[in-house]
This record gives C-alpha cells, sequence and structure tokens, in this order.
C-alpha cells in the first residue's frame, strides 16, 4: 500500500510543481495557433456583445475566423474552450479542434475521432482483440440580443460494434454484457448514443450567469470531464481502470443541471437517473431521477481547472439493486504551451462508499506532451482498491495499479481530417493474493490509427 500511497502523493504534487512552470503567453512569438483566448469582462456586462472569437484548428490549419465567430460558451461568458463533457471544465488553454461554420442564426460545430485499435494484454487473465472505438460530436448554438444561449449538442460512439464484451483491459471491472455477470478484466462498450443534450443560459451582466442543463443521455454535475474529453488523455484510446469512480455517471440516461457562473467558479446540482447503461447499447433507456450530484469547480487561471464534487447514486449497477453508492471526487487539469510544445496533466482523487458498508478509493494521474503539431507523448498511471478481481466477487479489496506510456505521431490528410499513427506499453501490478491468477504483475501493449475530425 505505501507504494500507492507515492503515487498518490506525487499524482497530486505534479500539477502544484508544473504550475512553477514560466508563462509565455504574454509573448506572441511562443503562442500557439491553435490556442483560444478566454473572452475580455470589459464588455461582460453589455447585454447581447459578441466579444472577438478566437481562432481554433491545428497545426495553424484556423477553422473559425475571428470576424465572423462567436467564441463564448453556450453556458456563459468565457471562452468555449473551456468546455468540456457535460457541463464540466478544463483549462482554457487546451485547444478545441473542430469543424464549424454559421447557417442563419446558427452556429454549427463538429469534432470527433474513430480509433481502430489492437491491444494484447498478457497473463493468464489476458486476451487479444482488435476493434473500432471513439465518438463524433455534434452542436448547434444560439445566442439572443438579451444575452442569453440555447444549444443542442448530441454524441454517438461506434463502441458497440465492438462487441457486448468490449476490449481486454486487465485490473478492469463494471457493468455486464449478458444481464448475468460482470465483465471483469474487461472495458465494456458504450452505448451508440453518449449525449443527447439541450441547455439554456441566461446572462446576469459582469460576468455571471445561471443556466440549465438537461440530456437523454446526458452527464451529471460529478467528476472532472470524461476521460476521453480531458486534454491529457485523449491522445490514448484506452479507458482509464479509474472510470466507474470517476466519470462513469458520463452516460446517465435521464439528467437536469442547473447551474451559476460567476467569472471562474461554477457551482451546479443535478438530478439524475442512477443506473449505469445495460447491455443493450443500441437503445435509449428511461427512468426516474431517483439520484443527486453537487459540484463545485474553479478555473483560478487559464490554464488550470479545478472540481469537487459529490453524488449519492441510487442502484447504479444492474446486477445488484438494492446497493446504493455515495461517490466523492477531486481532481485538478492543467494545460500549457511553451516553447512551442504544449503540456497537459490530470491528477485525480475519488472514493466510493456502498450501503453495504465498502468503501473503495481511485488515484489516477494523466500526462501528454506536444512535442510539436504532429508529435505527441502520452502517458497514465492508477491505482485502485478493488474488491472485483479475486476468485469470490466482492471479496476481499485488493490493491491493484497500472502504468502506461504511449506515443502518437499525426499526418494531415486535409484541413478537417487527421491520421494519427500509435502505440503504447503498459505495466500492472496485482496483490499477492492476486498474483496467481494473473501469473505475477502482467504487461499489455496497444497499436492504434485514429481518424480526427477537426
Amino acid at each position: 500500500m505505501s507504494r500507492h500511497i507515492l503515487i498518490a502523493s506525487a499524482i497530486l504534487l505534479a500539477p502544484s510543481a508544473l504550475a512553477q512552470t514560466p508563462d509565455h503567453s504574454d509573448h506572441a512569438s511562443h503562442a500557439p495557433a491553435t490556442q483560444a483566448q478566454p473572452p475580455t469582462d470589459e464588455h461582460a456586462g453589455h447585454e447581447g456583445h459578441t466579444p472577438p472569437a478566437a481562432t481554433t484548428g491545428h497545426s495553424g490549419h484556423d477553422k473559425a475566423s475571428p470576424q465572423h465567430h462567436d467564441m463564448r460558451s453556450a453556458l456563459g461568458n468565457y471562452a468555449m474552450t473551456r468546455d468540456a463533457s457535460g457541463t464540466s471544465w478544463r483549462p482554457a488553454t487546451a485547444t478545441h479542434d473542430m469543424v464549424m461554420s454559421h447557417v442563419g442564426d446558427w452556429m454549427l460545430m463538429a469534432h470527433g475521432n474513430i480509433d481502430l485499435v489492437y491491444t494484447s494484454q498478457n497473463g493468464a487473465r489476458g486476451d487479444d482483440k482488435g476493434f473500432v472505438a471513439g465518438m463524433v460530436m455534434g452542436a448547434a448554438q444560439r445566442r439572443f440580443d438579451d444575452g442569453s444561449a440555447l444549444q443542442f449538442r448530441g454524441a454517438i460512439s461506434p463502441d458497440p460494434l465492438m462487441g457486448k464484451r468490449g476490449y481486454p483491459l486487465l485490473l478492469a471491472a463494471g457493468e455486464t454484457a449478458d444481464g448475468v455477470e460482470t465483465l471483469v478484466d474487461r472495458q465494456h462498450p458504450h452505448d451508440i448514443f453518449m449525449e443527447l443534450s439541450a441547455s439554456y443560459s441566461r446572462s446576469l451582466g459582469a460576468g455571471q450567469s445561471v443556466f440549465v442543463y438537461a440530456g437523454l443521455p446526458g452527464e451529471p454535475a460529478f467528476g472532472p470531464p470524461a476521460f476521453m474529453h480531458r486534454p491529457a488523455a485523449e491522445p490514448n484510446p484506452e479507458a482509464p481502470i479509474t472510470h466507474h469512480w470517476l466519470d462513469s455517471t458520463h452516460i446517465s440516461y435521464g439528467v437536469l443541471t442547473a447551474g451559476y457562473v460567476n467569472g471562474g467558479v461554477k457551482i451546479e446540482a443535478s438530478r439524475f437517473r442512477g443506473r449505469e447503461s445495460d447491455q443493450d447499447r443500441y437503445d435509449i433507456e428511461t427512468g426516474e431521477l431517483d439520484s443527486t450530484a453537487v459540484r463545485l469547480s474553479w478555473n483560478p487561471a487559464d490554464n488550470l481547472a479545478l472540481q469537487a464534487s459529490w453524488a449519492d447514486v441510487t442502484s447504479p449497477e444492474q446486477l445488484e439493486p438494492d446497493v446504493d453508492v455515495v461517490k466523492w471526487s477531486a481532481s485538478a487539469l492543467y494545460t500549457q504551451s511553451f516553447d512551442d510544445k504544449t503540456l497537459s496533466l490530470s491528477a485525480a482523487f475519488a472514493r466510493k462508499d456502498n450501503s453495504e458498508g465498502v468503501i473503495l478509493d481511485a488515484w489516477l494521474g494523466e500526462a501528454a506532451l506536444q512535442l510539436d503539431p504532429d508529435w505527441t507523448l502520452f502517458s497514465r498511471i492508477e491505482a485502485i482498491g478493488t474488491d472485483e478481481l479475486g476468485l469470490i466477487h466482492h471479496g476481499p479489496i485488493e490493491d491493484v495499479a497500472r502504468a502506461t506510456i504511449g506515443v502518437s505521431r499525426d499526418f494531415r490528410l486535409s484541413d478537417s481530417l487527421v491520421v494519427a499513427l500509435g502505440a503504447s506499453a503498459t505495466q500492472n501490478w496485482v496483490s499477492d493474493a492476486l498474483s496467481p491468477l494473473y501469473d505475477g504483475d502482467p504487461t499489455g501493449a496497444l497499436a492504434f490509427v485514429r481518424f480526427k475530425i477537426m
């Protein structure tokens, strides 16, 4: 356990140490062409004012003209680049690469990626599999003269094509393929509909706003952004084993959120359906909004996003309908550009406390270093306490950990399409009690081709 404490300490100390990196954002020669800047507060109280918009794109290929595109968020008078999955925040300095256009009064946006992946997980419980994963998102936003904004957003995933058993992911557990047994040492596929949501916000002037968000499915106000929306995790096509601690609620079939924004601070609360998705990945599920989440987000600087959240989740697991879970999470996301490079970090902690008195903790650290417009290094390290990996489901709590390092190379095919080739290697560590089941500490490798819509 001391190893996991050291890992957790390093994870949490990393952002504060790197925050001391000299900030070159004031030097025009060092600012990347793809980095959007937040709107100024000079006219924040002027209803209907459209501040100069920042460009988005990749490697200097701009997709939005400062003269023609309003780059404010649909939830308030701040940079759109601060928005992540659901209503969560990430650093404003993290770029949003997307295709944009205007149709009448509406601004239309699209982005996403499709991953062709082959993974090989070693050991007695490992497996090999080729699969397709990813997501494609679209949004339509309209702003009104009174300072209000309306947005519709949708996201779909090809994950169901990989089959109900998902793909091999040692040390992961959660959801089910057949409605009878929990998936163990595998990552479940996401539903084809990842988000179908609408939001409406109203400016209160002076950088303040209120908003409502509804989704079927959608994401309630809990945790950091879902892993595919965290800047430090975006290059990695593999899900983290901490997924069911931090962001398993990102596809909730029934969400209603209300929030208040004041500059870099946001407080929000959600009512949502606590039951996680079943094994049918193509349907729209419905049910009572029986769970509650509250989140406080604070972006003290453009390059830092902090959040703390709590959720009382009713009957999340289909196979254990009588078990409720109280969850806590805290996270820090950091993105900084320097010397023509971009560094992104994630650090997070989460706890699950179920109604049977079992408390399980999880720690996560992620990093991505964009060396130039084409090459990116990425890594992830995680440590969890779990009772789902032994011969007896919900047996003794065991401490396990996992570390991954990888690299990807981008090849631009057009202004709106990029192909990336990448690979990663993973080392797993299991407890002494689990070691015979895994043949020691197993390793794994992964290779992928990614098609990115920019």
